[in-house]
């Protein structure tokens, strides 16, 4: 099953997920796509280096809250988890999550902890501004396919991140 995105040529489900995924949310640095294990894995990056209490806290914090909503939406998570590491002046994290139980209200969440917590620190694309009604048509267009990537199978392993305001998307 294909799309059309932005009225150019045809694209896997898998990928237009990506693309809306970072045109959606700017804080998001790059996501990964894992078809065999069916996981998601988005990367932020933070400016500086964290203390390692400050991050536990947080990754506490943002478990926490992941499984809290899973509860209240009767579901049962494979995968969540959450790592870091610094590189250089800069900290890398990354959420994986199975795409069998995501929905794109615990992405919104997810994004909203990082926001919430790391305020000044985390670095975002401000790329470009959207109207109103271009989030949410990003926002549906991120549910359809989730929902379609739950039943795929033999996608190719996706990369994806941005780049002087474009999004690229790669087989690993």
């Amino acid at each position: 099953m294909g799309f059309t995105y932005n009225g150019k040529e045809d694209v896997t489900d898998s990928v237009g997920l990506l693309i809306s995924i970072l045109v959606r949310y700017p804080e998001v640095a790059t996501i990964n796509f894992d078809p065999d294990q069916q996981v998601l894995k988005f990367n932020f990056i933070a400016s500086g280096s964290l203390e390692p209490g400050e991050m536990a806290s947080f990754s506490r914090t943002l478990l926490d809250s992941v499984e809290v909503f899973n509860k209240l939406e009767n579901k049962v998570t494979r995968l969540s988890m959450i790592d870091y590491r610094e590189c250089g002046n800069f900290t890398m994290i990354e959420i994986q999550r199975d795409v069998e139980t995501l929905v794109r209200e615990e992405i919104a969440l997810i994004v909203a902890l990082f926001r919430q917590h790391l305020e000044n620190s985390l670095i975002l694309d401000d790329g470009g501004s959207f109207y109103e009604e271009d989030l949410v048509i990003q926002e549906e267009i991120i549910d359809h396919m989730l929902e379609s990537v739950k039943y795929c199978a033999g996608d190719k392993k996706l990369f994806a991140f941005r780049e002087e305001g474009r999004v690229l998307v790669f087989n690993k």
